[in-house]
């Protein structure tokens, strides 16, 4: 192993593993440590159930965030497919809301089934509009930071006022009547953040705002061949510019170096073993707390991740109460127990520290769109893999009894399921070689220990605007530090969250500008 690396890479998840490819195939020295016994961080695929061959994208599940400069940039083979049914939203009454990207009469039919008529031109006019935003600002997401002025032009007067400044909560409740469309609406400003939609503060406005912009759409794609493809891809990338990649390698140290002098990184291996070796940079790409223990400096406010997430293999899908097909309930986004009214409650239960009486849930099947994770004899029989994903679990409700708050969350969040399925959802789960049933349940505490994630925040903290703030940040990248050698590479960067690879390839090209 060499002295000094041209850059040594604490952590490799997906972004760890971009700037990896970036910088390695730039002709720099890389040398990367993961923790874990491999990379990929939690965009992994996994045989997460005994002696059954079906790899469940075990964290991260939809892509959106991801450019496709990145792909081409690094020569990615990731196929991503299109969902043409965007959701399900089951409704009271045994009725249920399908939005159909495919066939625009059918979607304005079933608003009218549900009593939401009213709201159909809105809701084409709101998606319109974010989709316009989207093609304007994602593409600054590959660029230096703009200063918050140019941004407020980019996004024009209406935008900026109603996506920035106001509570999302309120322009939604201005813009539709149906509480079930507001709840469709809403969820996206609530994946991974535990946050009131009303609140001021603009959390839940900065979630809302990555997840209609992504891709320059806002659409979320099917990676073909779970998660795992897309961190093999760039695992694939980073080895072929020649990074050295160590796994089993706990860091333990940062020096963070001068501007003359180079930072120190020390890591345990999988024996015990002591190593240190000199890093010209340092890319952290793991959370800013992390990060923050790792330099010896007090970290600030703890992070709090926000869900739970299930991971499921049926021996076939369930029937809907509503009636609609199985294959087009849970081909888009199975919405349970998401109108605004319900993703409030929620709220208000879980903040004053208990598990909501009924979770809200977003639900899909991605063998519907992408059998490739299944073997040969599963795709023959039928079986499908099903991803729950539940709301306002935040990490609090956890923290002092993990297992047992791990299963009455479980409880609560299978029954809220069941609640719209016509058979119990438990009649359907296949079994592994053992006989246990096929469901696997990740708390927040859980995606701590085991990827981690800080509070089990999937953001590693709350996402930040995707400009500059503050003058000093005008025309960076996001990612830098106090430390000039030391840099953020991770999902706690400016323009961070989600599976995106923006804050790797920011952090690499913030050290190819500066050497």
């Amino acid at each position: 192993m060499q002295a000094t690396y041209d850059a040594v890479i604490v952590g490799g998840g997906h972004n760890g593993l971009t700037a990896a490819a970036y910088l390695s195939r730039a002709g720099r020295s890389v040398l990367l440590l993961e923790r874990a016994d491999h990379v990929g961080g939690a965009t992994v695929s996994a045989r997460a159930f005994d002696g059954v061959d079906a790899r469940v994208s075990r964290y991260s599940y939809l892509v959106s965030l991801l450019p496709r400069q990145v792909r081409d940039e690094l020569g990615l083979r990731v196929d991503l497919r299109r969902r043409r049914i965007s959701s399900c939203t089951p409704a009271p009454g045994g009725r249920a809301l399908v939005v159909d990207t495919g066939d625009d009469a059918a979607t304005a039919a079933s608003f009218a089934d549900v009593g939401a008529g009213a709201d159909v031109a809105a809701w084409r006019a709101f998606g319109a509009r974010t989709g316009l935003l989207a093609a304007r600002l994602f593409p600054t997401m590959t660029e230096p930071l703009m200063s918050t002025a140019d941004a407020r032009r980019l996004l024009g007067h209406d935008d900026w006022r109603d996506l920035v400044e106001r509570p999302v909560g309120e322009v939604v409740e201005a813009t539709f009547a149906s509480d079930l469309v507001r709840g469709i609406v809403l969820t996206d400003a609530l994946i991974g953040t535990f946050a009131s939609v009303h609140e001021p503060g603009g959390r839940a406005n900065r979630c809302f705002l990555y997840h209609v912009v992504g891709g320059g759409t806002g659409d979320w794609d099917v990676p073909v061949g779970g998660m795992g493809a897309l961190a093999g891809a760039l695992e694939a990338a980073a080895r072929a510019g020649g990074t050295r990649i160590v796994t089993s390698a706990d860091v333990t140290t940062i020096v963070p170096g001068s501007a003359t002098t180079a930072a120190e990184v020390g890591w345990t291996d999988a024996e015990g073993g002591q190593h240190a070796v000199g890093a010209r940079h340092v890319l952290a790409a793991c959370a800013p707390a992390v990060l923050d223990r790792l330099l010896g400096r007090a970290p600030g406010q703890a992070p709090e991740g926000a869900q739970l997430k299930l991971n499921m293999l049926l021996t076939r899908l369930p029937r809907l109460r509503s009636g609609v097909d199985p294959r087009t309930a849970f081909a888009g986004t199975l919405h349970v127990h998401e109108s605004a009214t319900e993703l409030e409650a929620a709220y208000r239960q879980a903040a004053v520290g208990r598990v909501p009486d009924v979770p809200p849930v977003e639900t899909y099947c991605h063998s519907l769109t992408d059998d490739s994770i299944l073997g040969p004899d599963l795709r023959a029989s039928g079986h499908h893999t099903l991803t729950a994903f539940g709301l306002h679990m935040p990490a609090r409700l956890f923290a002092a009894d993990p297992d047992g708050a791990r299963e009455r969350a479980l409880g609560a969040t299978l029954r809220s399921l069941d609640s719209v399925l016509a058979e119990p959802l438990e009649d359907c789960l296949a079994r592994d070689a053992t006989g246990a049933p096929c469901l696997e349940v990740r708390s927040p505490v859980d995606l701590e220990a085991d990827v981690g994630l800080p509070g089990g925040h999937i953001f590693h903290r709350d996402l930040a605007w995707p400009w500059a703030e503050h003058d000093d940040e005008v025309g960076t990248w996001g990612v830098e530090t106090a430390d000039p050698r030391v840099l953020v590479a991770g999902a706690g960067a400016r323009r961070g969250g989600g599976v995106s690879g923006i804050p790797g390839r920011a952090a690499a090209l913030a050290v190819l500008s500066a050497t």
